[in-house]
């Protein structure tokens, strides 16, 4: 299960004193879950129990590991006493390649660049072309429903207020998928998988966090052209996004936005 009640004591301040009152609580649940590639286990990360076919496609074609969903032949999911294995079975041309890699990720919450050896790995992960340019100009309008439809949607953030989000939306703004995790880099993996499995159709993602390199990186590789973010982004994913006509918002709130690259698919006036 994602979410496990326990007890607790609130703490308030009244009449000049502290009071505490039993509570019960909901706390979101983190389960170490390896990624295992032909019978080699490649990573570990701490993220939530539900929709782990989906962040291991999502991470597997974010990361370079795979270029096509096609490429993953079978996977299952193992239950462990210390965790949960996910075993994928994928082209033999594509695991040459993972093992030349030397990547190694020590499970750490959300972030996909814990533990890359190399700096000059962090730059290089995915190779990816320039975006179609399927995604018309969007109405600036629709991003207020946007947001009313993520705050909806967040199951996981309303029972316990510790997970973030990832949602992709169509050109009109209509919500087609959700996912939720601790990391937001896990939410973003799982929404790509799922993106994936549905065959790549034309939106944009929507994200509760700031918007990273990284994150502008796993679009990139995966075939989103546009990403917005409720929160601040960085000079390294705006540079990227600019130099591979990307469309990166950030501080993406009610009735405002920051188009920090490809304004062209903001309709004007």
């Amino acid at each position: 299960m994602p979410i496990v009640q326990t007890h607790a004591f609130r703490l308030t301040f009244e009449n000049g004193s502290y009071l505490s009152n039993a509570v019960d609580e909901n706390l979101i649940t983190e389960t170490p879950v390896a990624l295992v590639y032909n019978g080699i286990s490649h990573t570990v990360m701490m993220c939530s129990r539900q929709d782990l076919a989906d962040f291991a496609l999502g991470f597997s074609l974010a990361e370079g590991i795979l270029a096509d969903k096609s490429e993953l032949y079978g996977l299952e999911i193992a239950e462990h006493c210390h965790g949960i294995e996910v075993q994928m079975e994928i082209s033999s041309r594509r695991f040459h390649e993972l093992k030349a890699k030397r990547r190694t990720m020590a499970g750490r919450t959300g972030c996909g660049i814990c533990g890359v050896e190399q700096l000059e790995q962090v730059a290089q992960q995915c190779q990816f072309s320039r975006p179609s340019h399927r995604l018309q100009a969007v109405e600036p309008s629709i991003l207020d429903n946007c947001l009313a439809q993520l705050e909806q949607h967040q199951m996981l953030a309303k029972q316990t207020g510790a997970s973030h989000a990832a949602a992709f939306f169509d050109p009109h703004g209509k919500l087609l998928a959700l996912r939720e995790d601790v990391g937001r880099h896990v939410a973003l993996d799982k929404l790509l998988g799922w993106h994936a499995k549905a065959d790549k159709p034309v939106g944009f993602v929507f994200v509760t966090s700031r918007a990273s390199f990284e994150m502008v990186q796993k679009c990139l590789a995966c075939g989103v052209e546009m990403l917005c973010a409720i929160s601040a982004t960085t000079e390294m994913a705006v540079r990227m996004a600019r130099e591979n006509g990307f469309s990166l918002l950030a501080f993406t709130r009610k009735g405002r936005a920051t188009v920090y690259s490809g304004i062209e698919r903001i309709k004007q006036g």
